[in-house]
């Protein structure tokens, strides 16, 4: 098997909202605002090839899908859609893709499924050979969002990926589909069943569970969470046991970092080492 790290569309977000609770004076050291206030962040999909003979991506980012008002809300960079452009470059088109994993159906993880905008026109369903693989309670949740989240999804997504027959609702800790090399577990802090994916007992898709290495730190959390405090108490438990494991961390918002390890100090302090920006064909 072979990883690559692949960037989306990336946007500028509030730095406030992103760090929660955190004072900007602290924030600000790690990631720069811009004079909106915001932060970049990255929006990007880890590539698995030759995952038991398939092509496998964990998350489709933010993509191109919004028309111009929204994008400029969002703060989205580019108007075309680049994990497109990212994947081709890789030699891959999304034609090629045989899954696509969704930790969850937030716009910014999920409307990379989606063509780009175009005036008048309908945005259709990418990855026309893939099966879109998403957990039981995150798929519920979009089908059923509460107030507090119900703009973070995706009109007529959820239509659009049930039509296609190639919808897969996970039940359990692995999928058929994929085989025994991936494994998820839940998480429920930043949205109800949030999954997250193992490969190969090597590598662990962090989703918003740990958007960056900053959000390693265990206090630091997003004001887009549901459950902060559950999402502490989830993110110790998942750090203590994949720095037991040896496993490298895979970040979707960071945006200069894709993989990291993590260590534990004396302290009880964790912190993100052995940072590689890019991942370009790691052998699994």
């Amino acid at each position: 098997m072979k990883l690559y790290s692949i960037e989306g569309n990336r946007q500028y977000l509030d730095g406030g909202s992103m760090f929660g609770n955190v004072p900007r004076a602290l924030w600000s050291r790690w990631i720069e605002p811009d004079e909106r206030h915001r932060i970049p962040l990255a929006c990007r999909s880890m590539l698995v090839q030759d995952l038991d003979g398939k092509c496998v991506l964990f998350e489709a980012g933010i993509g191109a899908f919004f028309d111009p008002k929204l994008r400029d809300r969002f703060g989205v960079v580019d108007s075309s859609h680049r994990l497109l452009e990212s994947l081709r470059e890789r030699g891959c088109d999304h034609a090629d893709v045989d899954a696509v994993v969704l930790s969850h159906l937030h716009f910014d993880h999920a409307g990379g499924l989606l063509s780009a905008f175009s005036e008048g026109e309908e945005s259709i369903l990418l990855f026309p050979n893939a099966r879109y693989i998403v957990g039981r309670e995150a798929w519920e949740r979009a089908e059923n969002p509460h107030p507090r989240d119900r703009a973070s999804f995706i009109p007529r997504l959820q239509q659009q990926l049930k039509e296609s027959g190639r919808l897969l609702i996970l039940e359990e800790d692995t999928s058929e589909f994929l085989g025994p090399q991936v494994r998820f577990s839940s998480s429920h802090g930043h949205t109800p069943g949030m999954i997250l994916g193992e490969v190969a007992e090597s590598v662990v898709f962090c989703a918003d569970l740990i958007p960056g290495r900053p959000w390693v730190h265990l206090p630091v959390t997003m004001g887009y969470d549901r459950f902060p405090e559950l999402l502490i108490d989830e993110k110790r438990a998942f750090l203590e046991d994949k720095v037991r494991r040896g496993f490298q961390l895979f970040y979707t918002h960071d945006p200069l970092c894709s993989l990291s390890t993590v260590e534990l100090s004396s302290a009880g302090k964790f912190s993100p080492v052995s940072d590689r920006e890019t991942v370009d064909g790691m052998t699994l």
